[in-house]
This record gives structure tokens, sequence and C-alpha cells, in this order.
């Protein structure tokens, strides 16, 4: 049987209380976490792992102006030299430095996935990049060469690391930090560059500076993600006391979505930014939560729509939600608006201490003094050692043939630099110096060099020790610098502030546009939509000014009609397969004052999913008129308005069709009026529109004769006039036009032959369009896609006689394949 051993006979065993031993035990470890991982030291910012990867990072070489390296290799340099912990807890930190998202102003560049705002997490750190940004590497370790800071050995004594690092700038302000110790935590916000610098510089100027004038140049955080700051109570009581809490909020805009095709115009809220740290994934996850379980309510949908260009989220509305009332739910219910607890929690000389801005300020500029002093002290040092130097080598130069001599007699190295000391009077370094002194050091000009180096240096020496003996001077050079990195690094503020008498306003400017926007719903408002010649639709409030090229062309297309009506109005929109379709005047995409110039959206988008073309676009008339339908085919149907009643989203049948017939264009007319038809070939036929003529059909009727079609002949229009002595205008594929009175045309019967009434001087040549002569221009289309705008006064009145007049030259084969009437500018 073992002998069992006793420890207490040996004498190494202290008796010791459990609870002694266990409150001295869990101090110390407190203290190693606080200390040493979790809370930011007040003067760099930096917790020790951050300090270490940049530290690690320059040992490299990652400059801004050189190639990214592997985030591995980063990450082991970090973990095998300074910081023994896991390698993922070391990437997650390089990460966080990398992101836009999370460091106001990132302290290194990145090149790869290194997650987003999604909290999508970053790629392996074998397939990431990094490098020093460009502020990290002037403004953080720039000057740690130069004694600067203190340095210690590593955790295996193999290197030595900073223990802070020589920053010019308070980077625990710029971007915040955020860390739980043992019993204690820290959560800074972040700041703007341009104000921290205002109020150091206020603080070097004036000590005493009141808490007042220190808010007005700091006057709240800025954080990376933008957002918006609600009251300044917070602010005012993190900033004297080191803790409060910052009400904070996104950005959100009431907009109204225009109609597509399958649905209505629509009223939503667009967020475009959002608090920081605010997971937006999560939060259209618990938005989305809430509304499907009837706790918010008003919202129809949700949309992610952010890209590369920023964020936007849509969240479209309810007919009758109350847009104000579903933000204000939005703001309650959700991280929409959070509350920033603000803990200004920092290492100040080893220990922890709960800091104001003023003592935060206060705290870096004394370290940046102490860093300065080093600096220069390290400067005056070295300068003071070449100085030494170059005054050796003048005064050897100056009696350059005793050295000589002494060089010639001197055994070895060690007998001529004594022989230097004692003859020359030189130092052991100036004899060191003289003699590793190359022979082209003898040279006139070398001579000049060193004359010139030691009147640099004499300056030189002066201005260190002007800078080091007088502290005015030295906080002159501390000003000069922020100033400088102000310039190259500041931007403007991303964060915006909110204050009670702003909310107040947007309360009731949201609740007057609810019941504006109430109003119109129920009433209506008086709009011009109108219609391009590519088949775009745009609205316009009635009264407000037109685009200035409303009838020129613009982007190779240009309007050609305009329908006054009010937003509550049915268009009726007929396609080329027959089919009536209804789309809300309100619907139409409204241009505001800002986008005149806007084109609009496709008149087909708004309809259901068609393949087909829009053929005609009018508004209900009041009066008891007809529609006239013409195919291309040369079959014509007059149809009652009123057999559209209860047109739905749906659509109706407006003619049925033979064969491969399209419909070609629809006239509204009253009885009593005469129709002209026209074909290609050149011939016309007038006839009176009424029951005997052309009578009433049903919609699902397939339309009478119009007048009989040659072997491969078409219809190419047709026009409706109550006046007789209207003129008629005919246009050739070649560019031949043609002016003539109504009243020439003998009426004869539908279905007849028609009369020719244009001759043609190409057998290659047809008519493409026939309208009646408007008192504004013309705009011919070619097949080039060329648009030509043609005044009806230009083309002369003759009979049915003749070829026309030449009303434009054509390129090569180019023809003209349609005619459209300008319409006037609405006043």
């Amino acid at each position: 049987m073992a002998k069992q051993l006793n420890l207490l006979s040996t004498g190494q065993v202290i008796a010791t209380a459990l609870h002694t031993e266990m409150q001295r035990s869990y101090l110390e470890y407190a203290m190693s976490v606080i200390v040493g991982r979790a809370l930011p030291d007040v003067r760099d910012g930096l917790k020790p792992v951050h300090r270490r990867i940049l530290y690690a990072m320059h040992e490299l070489g990652l400059t801004p102006d050189r190639p990214y390296r592997k985030c591995a290799r980063v990450v082991g340099d970090v973990l095998g030299k300074y910081h023994p912990h896991g390698d993922q807890s070391v990437y997650e930190a390089l990460v966080r430095l990398v992101q836009d998202f999370s460091s106001r102003y990132p302290l290194l560049a990145g090149h790869g996935n290194f997650g987003s705002v999604d909290n999508d997490p970053p790629a392996a750190m074998r397939y990431t990049e990094t490098r020093l940004s460009p502020m990290s590497h002037e403004a953080m370790l720039a000057d740690i060469g130069e004694e600067t800071v203190e340095f210690i050995s590593n955790f295996d004594n193999s290197q030595q690391e900073p223990t802070v690092l020589p920053a010019q700038l308070p980077v625990l302000l710029l971007n915040g930090c955020a860390g739980i110790a043992v019993g204690m935590a820290t959560n800074i916000p972040p700041h703007n560059l341009g104000e921290v610098v205002d109020g150091l510089i206020a603080l070097i100027d004036q000590p005493e500076l009141t808490e007042e004038k220190l808010l007005e140049l700091v006057p709240g955080p800025d954080f990376p993600t933008g957002g918006e700051i609600v009251g300044i109570g917070g602010i005012k009581e993190a900033y004297t006391t080191g803790r409060g809490s910052i009400v904070l909020r996104g950005v959100a805009a009431i907009e109204e979505i225009p109609a597509t095709k399958n649905t209505r115009r629509r009223t939503a809220i667009v967020v475009t930014e959002l608090p920081y740290q605010v997971n937006k994934a999560a939060w259209i996850e618990k938005m989305a939560e809430l509304v499907n379980g009837a706790k918010l309510e008003g919202i129809s949908d949700i949309r992610d729509e952010s890209d590369r260009e920023g964020m936007r989220v849509v969240i479209e509305l309810r007919r009758d939600a109350n847009s104000y009332a579903v933000l204000q739910s939005l703001y309650q219910q959700t991280a929409l608006q959070i509350n920033f607890g603000a803990i200004m929690l920092a290492i100040v000389e080893g220990q922890p201490r709960q800091l104001n801005l003023r003592q935060l300020l206060q705290e870096f500029l004394k370290f940046r003094e102490q860093t300065l002093n080093r600096r220069y002290s390290h400067q005056l040092e070295e300068a003071q050692g070449r100085i030494h130097i170059v005054e050796g080598l003048n005064q050897a130069l100056a009696r350059l043939d005793e050295v000589i001599d002494i060089l010639r007699q001197a055994a070895d190295g060690s007998t001529a630099k004594m022989g230097l000391q004692s003859l020359i009077g030189l130092s052991e370094i100036q004899a060191d110096s003289v003699l590793a002194m190359p022979l082209r050091r003898l040279t006139g000009l070398e001579k000049q060099n060193l004359k010139a180096e030691f009147e640099r240096l004499s300056a030189e020496i002066t201005g260190l020790q002007r800078l080091l003996s007088d502290r005015r001077e030295l906080l002159k050079a501390l000003k000069k610098d922020l100033r400088t990195l102000k310039r190259k690094y500041g931007d403007e503020r991303r964060t915006k502030f909110v204050n009670e008498q702003m909310l107040q306003a947007e309360k009731e400017k949201n609740q007057r546009l609810n019941a504006e926007n109430a109003q119109k719903e129920e009433q209506g408002e008086k709009a011009i939509v109108e219609f391009t010649l590519r088949g775009y639709a745009r609205r316009q409030v009635f009264g407000q000014k037109t685009a200035k090229k409303t009838n020129g062309t613009m982007d190779n297309d240009c309007v050609v009609q305009l329908i006054q009506a009010n937003t509550k109005q049915d268009l009726v929109v007929l396609t080329s397969g027959g089919k009536v379709y209804p789309v809300k005047v309100g619907d139409v995409p409204l241009l505001s004052n800002r986008s005149l110039s806007g084109r609009g959206t496709p008149l087909i988008n708004l309809l259901p999913n068609t393949t087909e073309s829009v053929v005609s676009q009018f508004v209900l008339p009041d009066n008891e008129a007809q529609m006239v339908l013409l195919t291309k085919l040369g079959r014509i149907k007059r149809l009652a308005l009123e057999d559209l009643a209860g047109l739905s989203s749906r659509g109706l049948m407006a003619i049925k069709f033979k064969d491969d017939d399209r419909l070609l264009t629809c006239r509204i007319t009253g009885a009593g009026e005469d129709a002209v038809l026209a074909t290609a070939a050149g011939r016309l036929l007038r006839f009176r529109v009424d029951d005997e003529q052309l009578p009433i059909l049903g919609r699902t009727a397939m339309g009478l004769q119009a007048l009989r079609l040659r072997k491969n002949e078409q219809l190419v229009g047709g026009v409706t006039g109550a006046d007789a002595e209207e003129n008629l205008l005919l246009f050739t594929q070649l560019g031949y036009a043609k002016q003539m009175p109504m009243r020439s045309l003998r009426r004869a019967n539908r279905g007849d032959i028609g009369t020719q009434a244009i001759s043609f001087t190409s057998k290659f040549d047809g008519v493409v369009s026939l309208v009646l002569a408007p008192t504004s221009a013309l705009l011919a289309v070619t097949t080039n896609q060329r648009l030509l705008q043609l005044p009806a006064s230009a083309i002369s009145v003759t009979g049915k006689e003749g070829t026309g007049s030449r009303i434009s030259e054509l390129k090569g084969d180019e023809k003209i394949v349609s005619v459209n009437v300008l319409p006037l500018p609405s006043s």
C-alpha cells in the first residue's frame, strides 16, 4: 500500500481561509479581464487585442500603399507573437475594425466579404484580405518608432509590444467602444472627427471652457449608420456624468408608390437608415411577426429593396391606414427606435474609471502632450548626435593633412582612432565616423553638403528645444497636427438631431397630409395625364407647369396626347386584342416639380398581365357618345359606351376578330357625324355615322365590313368629325403629304369601294396615316426611329388628284411609319 504524502510536514503549505483565497483570486481575475481584455485604454481607445492587431500589421508592413494580405496571415502573427487566445476571437476583432457600419472611422481596409448590417457572417479568414487604413497608419502608428510609448515583453519574452499606441486622435470617442468586464461594462458611442477636434482645440485654448460651449462644439454622437437622435437630454446627462440614455431612431419617410401592372397607387413608409447596431434582417422579421400576430396594424407588405447604393426598406400601408400612426407604432414596438445606453468607462492609469466628455478629452490631451514631449526629445537626441558627428567630419576635413599623416603612421585602426582623439581632439564617436568616411566625402561638393546639413541640424535643434522648453509652442504644434488630420479625414455628420419642436411639427405635418390624402381619396383632384409616343404615361397636377419639352422631342420620345381628368375617374384603355381595361387616373405616376422631365411609366404596365399593345385611351365623356372601332382587315363597329359599365380590372371584350385581324384604332363619336376611312392604296370612303349606315352592336359582335378591300390591302386609319369643312391630311411612306377638304369627298355608303384620293410616284409607296388637319404641329416617325416635327400649315390644300408635296427628305431606304398630331400645351 502506497504511503500517504504528508504535505503539512514539508513546511511549504500556508493555511488560508477559503473565503479569503476566493476573494483574492476572483479580484485578480476580475482585474485581469478588466485591464487586459474587456475595457479600452483612454489614451489610444483600444483594447489589447485591437492594439496587437494594428501593431502586428505595422510590423508586417501592411501600409495603405502596399497590397492586401490574407487575414489568416495577420491572425497567425497576432496569435504567435502577442495574443495567445483563440484565433476566432482575434478574427472577429479584426473584422469589426474593417466594417464601416460598425466603426465610424474604420482602422483597417478590407478586401472581400466582411459581413453586413443583416448580420451576415464574414467569409473565413483564408478568403479575406486586409491592410491598414490611411487614418490608422498616419494617426495611430506613424510615431511608434520614435520612442513615444513604452514597450514591454510579450507573453514568452520573445518579442516587444507597445503598452499603448501613439494615437494622434481620440479613437475612443471617434469609433466608440463596447465591452463587458466582470462587474462593469462600457458602451461609448462614436463621434464625428471634425467636432471632436474642434472640442480638443477649444479645450487647449480655454481649459476652463464651459459645459454649454463644449456641448455646442460636440453636440452629440455621430453613428456610422446615421439615424436620428431624439432630444438632447440623454446626451447632456451622458456628457456631464459619464452615463446616460440616448434615444436613437432610424430615418423613415412617407412616400407614394406608383401603380404597376397588378397594383394600385399606394402609400408606404420607406426606411433608409437604421439605428446603430440594429440587425436589419432581424428587424424585418420582427415586423412581420407583429403584423401576422395582429399587433401591428395598417401594413400590407414589407420589402427589402436595399442594394449597393444604400438601404431601402419599403413598408406598404393599407389604403385606410394612418401613416403617422403606423410610423409611431414602428418606433414603439420595433428596433426602429432604441435607447442607446452610454457608459463612458475606460482604463485610466491602469484603473477603470467612469469619465465625462471633458475628462475624456483632457485625458487624451494629456497623453498626446506626453507623446509629443517624448517624440521631440527623441528627435532632439538624434539631431544632437548627428550634429556632433557632422562637427567631427567638418573638423577632420579642415585639418585633412594632419588626418592623413595620422592614418599613414598608424599601425592599425585602433591606433589611428587614438591618434585622431588625442591630436585632432575628436570624440570616440567622431573618430569612428572619420575612419568610416569614404574618399568621395573629401570632394568640395561633399564639404558643401556637410555644411548645409550642419546648418539644417542647428535650426532643427533650436526648434525642438523651443518646443520642449515652451509649452505654448508644444500646444501650437499639437493643434496644427489636429487641424491637419481634420482636413484629411474629417467628414459630414451622418446622425441628425430631432428636437421636441421638430417632432411636433412633423406630427402636425403628417396629420395634415393624412387628412389631405383622405380628402383626395374621397373627392379626387384635377390632373392632366400625358401619353407619349413610346407608350409612357404620367400625371401632373392641374395648373402645374408641364415639362419644357412636352411638345418637342425628349430622349427620342414626346407627348402625343393630353387628357384632363379627375383622379377618381377611370381611363378606358383599349388593346390591340380588342379588350378594354380601366386604369384609375390617380394610379398614373405623379411627376413633382423636381422631376418634370421624367418619362413616367409604360401604360401597359398599369394593365393586368397582357402581351397586347395599347391602341387607344380616353376618359368616358358625360354625353351620350359611342366609340367606333376599326380593324386592320376592314371591319368596323359602333359600340355604346354604356356597355362598358361595370368595367373591372379583368377587362371586357369590346370586339371579336376573325382570322388574324387586330384592332387598328378607336374614335369617340356622336350620331350624325361623318367618318372617313383610308386604305394603304390611297382610297378614302366617307359616310355618315347613324343607325342606318353603322348600327350600334353589342360587345360580343364582330363588326361590319367597313369598305371593300382589294387583295393584300389594309386599312391604315380613320377619323370622325361633325364639320364637313375640316381638312384631311394624308401621309405616304416615301414622305409625301396631301391636304384636302372633307367636303371634296362625296358621301357614300359603308361597304363601298371609296374614292382614289392620292397618286403615288412609286409602286412601293403607300398611305400610312390619315388625320384631321390640326392647329398644332405634326410628328412623323420613320423606320430609323427618327422623329420629324412638321407644321400642318406647310402642307398645301389640293383636290383629290395629284401626289401632294414632299414634306421631308428621307435617308436611303428610310420610310415613314406613322404620323401623330401633337397636342397643344395645357394651360
